[in-house]
């Protein structure tokens, strides 16, 4: 079986050599030789790769997508455009496909998979969420039978490195994002990872496989850990939280919910122990109850991994007739359900709170007079001693599960107290 690569940078290096060390491995297991014939690049370091001897090299992608001899293509350079048109002549061209690419498969999979199954084909796309960490597998094939109800997951290792930083370190926002920009953990523009776009690709696509639905990136709810302030992190660690930049999808009566922010979590769950730039995925289905999946959310050879596993995949059903495949979003294609994405005023969660106020008497009293009005009880209330010379104080609330919309209009009215000069708010999951 011969295979076109589009892209030899880290994940395409990482493809080719683990193609050509493992590939007497490889063909046990897929029950035929699984070669790199064809790869596009236009730069790339030779003496980093493994295997080119037998490589023709081009620096035009189409070239390979239009190879007769190339049974499937690997697109791994990323991106909307050209990723999606190469991956759609490669559709029609009858080759199957393989990809890393979460924004291509969250924006444009309904169209990509409507293609494959008109051509036959098969679109694989393990590494396009969590790297190494077989969760797409899990969902589709693993937990087949359950009713999965929710999903909880840390994502993208670049915002979890810096909210870890923060606290194990007690520094600030800008000073861990430098760093992780100096080791390569973030890009030169960070906008993706710090601001939630990177996770909620990823969470859009877990969310299809897990409830039957079509793939709505646009329906996401995505907020960024740009505002979460070191004594946030601190607030939280003293109440017995860790904040995590968490990916949450859930079915409820009323439809799913789909969002991604920072979170505070209870310190005791084990997925509130999980550092630096590693993944993890909370699943919990009906049958089988909570389960978790960790591991290396990108690298070279870890998400190399799972996109030769794919590629396995693929050499096995290629005898298989194509409707019996299983399917690229879990589900039968005419089987996908209508459920609606809620608007966020719906969704229900606990909040932590704070408020900068004046250090006057009667501030606390009157903000929780606020939230009791509005049907908000509190869990928690720290209020801090004023530094020497100091008129504000910060004021820490954690309230029991609330309608989010509910909580917005308690704080609108909280906003416009003359005591109060700022708000912050985090959200509150449990995960149990």
């Amino acid at each position: 079986m011969k295979v076109g690569l589009l892209g030899l940078g880290t994940v395409g290096g990482g493809t080719l050599n683990v193609l050509h060390r493992n590939a007497a491995e490889i063909s046990r297991r897929a029950g035929r030789d699984i070669v790199v014939s064809h790869a596009a690049a236009r730069d790339y370091n030779p003496d980093d790769l493994e295997g080119l001897a037998n490589v023709r090299i081009s620096d035009d992608a189409f070239a390979v997508v239009r190879d007769p001899e190339v049974d499937i293509v690997v697109e791994l350079i990323g991106g909307y455009s050209p990723a999606r048109e190469l991956v759609l002549e490669a559709i029609e061209n009858g080759k199957h496909v393989v990809t890393a690419n979460k924004a291509l498969i969250a924006l444009h999979g309904n169209e990509i998979f409507k293609a494959a199954q008109d051509k036959g084909v098969t679109v694989a796309f393990e590494a396009a969420v969590a790297g190494g960490i077989p969760i797409i597998k899990a969902l589709r094939e693993g937990l087949a039978a359950n009713h999965i109800e929710w999903i909880a997951g840390i994502i993208n290792g670049t915002g979890n490195f810096i909210l870890t930083e923060m606290r194990d370190k007690g520094r600030d926002f800008a000073d861990v994002l430098k760093e992780a920009q100096e080791l390569g953990y973030a890009e030169a523009d960070p906008t993706f990872d710090v601001e939630g776009i990177d996770a909620a690709h990823k969470l859009t696509i877990l969310a299809s496989l897990a409830f039957g639905i079509p793939l709505q990136f646009d329906s996401c709810y995505t907020e960024g850990i740009t505002r979460v302030e070191r004594q946030d992190v601190e607030y939280a660690e003293e109440l017995g939280y860790r904040i995590k930049h968490l990916g949450v999808t859930r079915r409820t009566q009323e439809g799913v919910e789909l969002r991604v922010h920072p979170t505070l979590i209870p310190e005791r769950r084990l997925i509130a122990n999980v550092d630096g730039v590693m993944n993890a995925v909370l699943v919990k289905g009906d049958a089988v109850g909570s389960t978790l999946y960790y591991g290396a959310g990108a690298g070279s050879l870890p998400t190399a991994s799972a996109v030769v596993a794919d590629i396995i995949d693929i050499a096995r059903t290629l005898t298989t007739d194509p409707g019996n495949r299983v399917p690229h979003l879990a589900f039968q294609p005419d089987e996908l359900s209508d459920l609606p994405v809620q608007g966020m005023d719906k969704v229900e969660t606990a909040f932590y709170l704070r408020l900068t106020v004046e250090d006057k008497p009667g501030v606390l009293a009157r903000v929780t007079g606020i939230l009791g009005d509005s049907g908000i009880s509190i869990e928690a209330v720290k209020q801090k001693e004023p530094l020497a010379g100091e008129t504000e104080v910060p004021l820490v609330l954690l309230t029991h599960r609330v309608l989010e919309g509910d909580m917005d209009q308690a704080l609108a009215v909280i906003e416009a107290m003359d005591t109060v000069r700022s708000i912050s708010r985090i959200r509150v999951e449990y995960l149990d």
